[in-house]
């Protein structure tokens, strides 16, 4: 039997869907679908490995929430800010690869600060980012390894929390 916090027993009672994308552009669009369904004070961590498509589908979630400016990996500058075109939120767009620490090195990011007003994306924030918010929407992007020219990937949505309990992301995935 599981504890009750376990992570385990957290992603069973989370909201979930499991879907298939066949092209970089398909992962865009998957972004731009996704970013109807955010809103200020959302956390979204990516998972996946290096060339998976995360920087893709959130190329996509910034072309849904109308923001500013070009999203591209943010590596190196670690954290780039994409503010609002409109009346939306803006998209902070996090790269902790090169992040070794925990949470203590993301205060360093000023995220908390930064999250209820905005959308706060983070790749690579998995075991870092977690308590940022109890509510948090997590990307997993599994991809064919070795060489290979199949650009499918299989992309798992987890809702954690009460934001997203209500939330069917299978339709909005569709």
């Amino acid at each position: 039997m599981e504890a009750p916090h376990s992570p385990a027993a957290e992603t069973a009672a989370a909201a979930r869907a499991r879907l298939t994308v066949d092209s970089p552009e398909e992962m865009q669009n998957l972004g731009r679908s996704l970013a109807k369904l955010l809103r200020p004070g959302d956390l979204v961590m990516l998972t996946g490995e290096l060339g998976a498509g995360k920087t893709t589908l959130t190329r996509g979630l910034g072309e849904g929430l109308g923001v500013r400016g070009a999203v591209t990996s943010p590596t190196f500058v670690i954290a780039r800010v994409h503010p609002p075109l409109t009346g939306g939120p803006a998209l902070v767009h996090v790269d902790a690869y090169r992040l070794g620490g925990g949470l203590d090195e993301m205060e360093d990011l000023d995220l908390d600060v930064s999250l209820p007003e905005s959308v706060v994306v983070v790749e690579w924030g998995d075991g870092k980012v977690e308590d940022l918010s109890e509510d948090r929407l997590h990307v997993i992007i599994d991809r064919v390894v070795g060489p290979t020219e199949d650009d499918r990937r299989v992309v798992t949505l987890v809702g954690h929390g009460a934001r997203w309990a209500d939330t069917d992301l299978a339709a909005t995935a569709a």
